[in-house]
């Protein structure tokens, strides 16, 4: 791995970029006026208007994504995801592109673990044909058997090329070793050997029990007032069904910690993927636990990971930890690659750093730093019409409230020097399962406890 010199900026500049940032935030917060708007359907949608731009951007989601596939046809919502703007109702692909592109109409959708998101895009002027063809997608989609055929074979390839993909490989053997039998220790994306069994009867069987009014989360962003929104939103989702038909998905215990798994690939580096406990996003600690993963490798040129991994030592060109948060499981996560004869002492330094973070805490400078950087660069997530949209259904998903923009910054403020050293320990000292692959040196399989 070779290794190239870049510009990092220092720390002043860092801070001076999130004091600027705040600013921003500020000024956002006074102009993103959100306003809870239900449909006369009783669809609840949250709305900020902006007419500056004739435009309108739509984000959506549906609880229920790719954990309510069959356990043994994983990769039936991701299938769903790009199957449905492939033809609805009495348009074939071909037709309903041709729509899309006609009008400059942009139309797309998401499986991930645990929701199905979607999202349009649409200039004020075409918005009655942009909001019908999401509507034909969402109730009416054909699901023709050439269509199916063409995705399913653009699915294989994808797998097929991540099957020799160190980070695909990776980060997959983590989440099976992590979730076993459970629906998140499968590939979203499936397998190679569930995905040829799906059926078109298994992705209409899926949009059927998933699609409904009492598991959808909607925002909108863009030049449409109240009124238009709930019309636009009854139109699109109004003929759903009332409630979904979710199978249960069991709170998710994540296994392995103490294990090393080495997986051999003939590459010129390694790959690392390391995770263990995290803390739920409704946890009073949340905040505590998410400035002392900015401290740990959230932050990009700041973190204790960046620093000992690639500025002392050189390892590793980049390295990174995030919490993550799912429906039924937290995790905090990293991963880094590096060459194959550093690989063990890449490994012990991460773990090193981890622990001694546990055990001592972050240092007052550091929480200053981090409130300082996570408060501005929020304002990096609502600089389009777009962004908005999509932050602001990902607040609805965490249930986090109207009014979250508003407080953030106080909840960060809040935080002290006593919370993130407790934190640091219950978040940090619960050990990890690591998973390794490429031709390391200096690291072998290791059991659990081993």
């Amino acid at each position: 791995m070779r290794f190239f010199q870049v510009r990092v900026p220092r720390m002043a500049n860092l801070t001076a970029l999130a004091a600027a940032l705040l600013l921003s935030l500020t000024s956002l917060a006074q102009a993103t006026k959100i306003e809870r708007v239900v449909s006369p359907g009783g669809i609840e949608v949250w709305l900020v208007q902006d007419k500056t731009v004739p435009l309108i951007a739509m984000d959506f989601a549906f609880r229920g994504g790719a954990a309510q596939d069959p356990a043994d046809r994983a990769g039936v919502a991701n299938m769903v995801s790009g199957l449905l703007d492939e033809g609805a109702g009495e348009l074939d692909s071909k037709a309903f592109h041709e729509r899309l592109e006609e009008k400059a109409i942009q139309l797309g959708f998401n499986a991930g673990r645990d929701h199905f998101r979607g999202w349009l895009r649409t200039l004020v002027e075409n918005r009655d044909q942009a909001v019908e063809l999401l509507r034909l997608a969402l109730t009416t989609a054909r699901f023709d058997p050439e269509e199916v055929e063409r995705v399913r074979a653009q699915v294989i390839a994808r797998l097929t090329r991540e099957s020799t993909s160190p980070n695909d490989i990776s980060g997959k053997r983590w989440w099976s070793t992590a979730f076993p039998g459970h629906p998140y220790g499968r590939p979203v994306s499936g397998t190679l050997e569930s995905v040829p069994g799906i059926t078109v009867a298994d992705l209409k069987d899926y949009t059927r029990r998933v699609f409904a009014k009492d598991r959808l989360k909607i925002a909108v962003v863009g030049d449409i007032d109240a009124a238009s929104t709930g019309a636009l939103v009854d139109r699109v989702f109004g003929s759903l069904p009332a409630k979904a038909e979710l199978a249960p998905v069991d709170a998710a215990h994540l296994e392995g910690l103490g294990r090393r798994i080495v997986v051999d690939l003939d590459v010129p580096q390694a790959v690392v993927t390391f995770g263990g406990p995290g803390i739920a996003r409704k946890d009073p600690d949340f905040m505590a636990a998410y400035i002392v993963n900015h401290i740990l490798g959230g932050g990009a040129f700041s973190s204790r990971l960046y620093r000992e991994v690639r500025e002392k030592r050189g390892l590793a060109y980049s390295v990174h930890s995030q919490l993550v948060w799912l429906d039924h499981a937290a995790m905090l996560m990293g991963g880094t690659g590096t060459r194959a004869e550093r690989t063990g002492e890449t490994i012990e330094v991460i773990e090193q750093e981890i622990g001694r973070l546990a055990q001592t805490g972050p240092t007052d400078e550091e929480l200053a730093q981090a409130k300082s950087y996570l408060k501005g660069s929020y304002a990096l997530g609502f600089d389009t019409s777009a962004k908005i949209a999509g932050q602001l259904v990902q607040i609805q998903l965490d249930d986090l409230g109207i009014d979250y923009i508003d407080r953030r910054s106080a909840m960060i403020d809040a935080v002290t020097i006593a919370d993130v050293r407790r934190v640091a320990k219950r978040l940090l000292d619960g050990g990890l399962l690591v998973t390794v692959v490429g031709r390391p040196q200096g690291v072998t399989t290791k059991s659990q406890g081993g």
